[in-house]
């Protein structure tokens, strides 16, 4: 297997190493904050609302769009490891 093969097959790795985490952290925040664990989240008051109804109606939203920002970072920080950059 060549040098090139090598690193691009190490960079894909890590590419699908970091979307399965953001997916992860996504799926605990959305499903888990907003379905699973609802009734325990809403004996908190987040601005006026059950924690557990803010997350299933806003939260993992704005998780959502933090999640496309550090997959936005880390994938900068990976294509520049790998020599891959814009």
């Amino acid at each position: 297997m060549s040098v090139q093969n090598e690193s691009a097959r190490s960079y894909w790795r890590e590419n699908i190493r970091i979307i399965m985490t953001y997916m992860v952290i996504w799926f605990a925040a959305s499903y888990g904050c907003g379905i699973l664990f609802v009734e325990e989240l809403d004996q908190i008051q987040f601005f006026g609302f059950p924690l557990g109804f803010w997350f299933a109606q806003q939260g993992a939203i704005y998780i959502f769009i933090g999640l496309i920002w550090a997959y936005v970072f880390s994938m900068n920080r990976l294509d520049e490891k790998y020599d891959v950059h814009e």
